[in-house]
């Protein structure tokens, strides 16, 4: 009888391993695939986890992070469908303008 196979998924990765600054190289190097260009991660800014139903998890990660030209950049990073992300960003623009 074959037994189950186990795998790794990313929401075990970005709450195990990718907020952590001593991995924080992988997590460059993720970026840096993903995007095209060197990505450095300067820190974290905010990190959620939460399950809300059997089915549904959501994790985020949002990181203040500096591209190959030096320039700041500020990635969110999740595991989950968000239909509100544009409303949520402008929503956090507003409360530290304030």
């Amino acid at each position: 009888m074959a037994s189950a196979r186990k795998l790794i998924g990313f929401d075990w990765a970005m709450k195990r391993l990718l907020r952590s600054k001593a991995n924080f190289d992988i997590l460059e190097g993720f970026l840096s695939e993903l995007l095209f260009e060197d990505i450095t991660v300067v820190e974290i800014l905010e990190s959620e986890s939460n399950k809300e139903s059997a089915r549904g998890k959501a994790s985020r990660l949002d990181l203040k992070c500096k591209n190959h030209k030096g320039e700041v950049i500020l990635i969110e990073v999740q595991n989950d469908r968000e239909f509100d992300f544009l409303q949520r960003v402008c929503q956090r623009n507003i409360d530290n303008i304030s």
